[in-house]
């Protein structure tokens, strides 16, 4: 008896339960709260549950759901499924406009601080000597500054230091000659024997290649983190095809119509419908990370042979020594140049105004320790290590977009999900990555035969970029395109030899020349080829040099 008293109470406790759970999901409460919780009209939602056939995407049977509703709840789906992209798109934005940031300031600050650098300790060593020809070194840090903004196309740097250099001698030249007067043809004879004179020792060499290297990375490695944000602004444009988001809407919102809006998707039904929908992106991974390894390659340079920091730190150190090269030889200089351009005419100067025109004295030995203070707030070493980080960090970034989104409170774990149809397991096979593997997707329609414009252009724009970083690792400057006329001309030092893993850049050989090279060699320090006639003119000059007597 009391068995049975027992068995009838279970049963119509059972019958209770299932009456109430019934009528909870006939009644549609919890749909109205969270339909309206998206923002929409709660009175779109019907009272109680209505048959389904009526609906285009999500299931037939009990629905909670209008066509209406349904039509709404598509509109939303599209702003979700963007949503968990547009922000970790935007975080590798944010990330890499940063470090672009950090750098060029970097890299500008310390020209800045060179030039005053230069100018302090030249006034000091130099006075009033420096002062009259303090034009020359501003236009030389000018047209360094114009290298690093605007590239090849506006300065060729080889051309540009001989320049400097054939200048300065002119200068130095008449300065230590004052007892002669010069006309502007005697001068451009001067010019032409640069190469064999060599007035400033081995500095301008040295200097070309260590200027070369440091400015052609430190601009491309520039150039490569500005890119980064460009691209990822430009794929994150790329709108969700209508296949896209009908999959999304059934993913996301159809358990809203059958009255379970706590239930979530299946992760492996999640990670079909994402990679169905990104699989165009997934195809710039190749290039993406084949970039961010160039990019890896050249902040290794930046740390080492190609430090711009190391370069321009001690640049009025190495200038001043090129200087005091040419004060102390500049007998045997002079008399080199008399013999090979002919005697000068006397003018007559006062002794006070000859002892004037001397150079007083040399710089103070230069300390790797008085590094200049940036407003970066820190030293290339730290930076380079630092974005570093990030770029391994960003690698795989497009063909993870799937497994990064459908994560956490995205999905459920286990049997207890949504799978499409019902709250059950997901048993469809889960997408390779790209669009060649959405052939079978069975979600989202993907049609492989036509890729995606914007992307297949970011992906060759990735694929140049990459270019200009390895010859920029090699130390050599690419005319890029974009800037000049498309010739593909080449420039720079080379650095395909062992020397440019040498952390004395300032002490490495010069490596040979590469076809399509601009050759610095090939040309004087004025930028003209010598003439044929020039050459027997130095010949004659030295060789009556060996011959006569060192007189002044």
């Amino acid at each position: 008896m009391k068995t049975a008293v027992a068995f009838a109470v279970c049963a119509c406790v059972v019958i209770l339960v299932c009456a109430a759970v019934e009528q909870k999901s006939k009644n549609c409460n919890e749909v109205r709260t969270a339909y309206s919780s998206k923002g929409f009209n709660i009175n779109d939602v019907p009272n109680k549950g209505v048959h389904g056939a009526h609906l285009k995407v999500c299931p037939e049977g009990f629905s909670c759901c209008t066509l209406e509703m349904e039509e709404k709840l598509s509109q939303q789906s599209r702003s979700d499924l963007k949503a968990p992209v547009s922000q970790l798109s935007s975080n590798l934005q944010n990330t890499f406009t940063q470090r672009h940031q950090h750098f060029d300031q970097f890299f500008k600050e310390l020209l800045n601080n060179a030039e005053k650098s230069l100018h302090d300790m030249f006034v000091r060593t130099y006075g009033v000597m420096y002062v009259k020809n303090a034009e020359l070194f501003k236009h030389f840090f000018h047209e360094l500054r114009r290298y690093y903004a605007s590239g090849s196309a506006a300065v060729h740097l080889d051309t540009m230091l001989a320049d400097f250099w054939a200048e300065l001698l002119e200068r130095m030249f008449r300065l230590v000659n004052v007892q002669y007067e010069f006309t502007d043809t005697y001068m451009e004879c001067v010019s032409r024997h640069t190469e064999q004179l060599k007035p400033f020792g081995d500095v301008p060499r040295k200097l070309r290649l260590q200027l070369t290297r440091a400015f052609v990375a430190a601009r491309t490695f520039t150039l490569g983190l500005a890119l980064v944000p460009d691209v990822v602004n430009k794929v994150s444009t790329v709108s969700a095809s209508p296949s896209c988001v009908r999959a999304a809407m059934k993913m996301l919102y159809c358990p809203y119509c059958t009255g379970q809006v706590a239930l979530k998707p299946c992760k492996n039904y999640c990670l079909n419908v994402m990679r169905g929908c990104l699989a165009n992106q997934a195809d710039l991974d190749t290039e993406w990370n084949n970039f961010l390894d160039a990019m890896l390659s050249l902040a290794e340079r930046l740390e080492g042979p190609f430090n711009f920091e190391s370069v321009m730190d001690p640049i009025d150190v190495k200038i001043s020594d090129a200087i005091m090269n040419m004060q102390e030889n500049s007998m045997q200089v002079s008399q080199k140049v008399f013999q090979g351009c002919g005697q000068p005419k006397p003018t007559f100067r006062s002794r006070r105004s000859t002892k004037d025109s001397s150079f007083p004295g040399r710089f103070r030995p230069y300390s790797p320790d008085a590094r200049p203070t940036t407003a970066a707030g820190t030293n290339m070493d730290r930076l380079v290590t630092d974005v570093k980080k990030k770029l391994k960090h960003a690698k795989k970034f497009w063909s993870t977009l799937p497994e990064t989104v459908c994560v956490g409170e995205r999905v459920a774990q286990g049997d207890e999900c949504w799978n499409g149809t019902a709250k059950s397991r997901y048993e469809s096979v889960v997408m390779g990555n790209g669009l060649a593997n959405q052939v079978s997707n069975p979600h989202v329609e993907v049609d492989i035969t036509k890729p995606d414009v914007v992307i297949r252009r970011q992906i060759a724009v990735l694929k140049e970029m990459t270019s200009w970083l390895k010859a920029a690792h090699s130390g050599n400057d690419i005319t890029f395109d974009n800037e000049e006329d498309g010739s593909g001309e080449e420039s720079g030092s080379g650095c395909d030899s062992p020397s440019c893993d040498n952390d004395d850049m300032y002490f490495s050989t010069p490596p040979p020349v590469k076809p399509r090279m601009v050759s610095p060699e090939k040309t004087s320090s004025s930028g003209v080829r010598l003439t044929s006639c020039s050459l027997v003119l130095a010949l004659a000059g030295l060789t009556l040099a060996l011959l006569a007597p060192h007189t002044r």
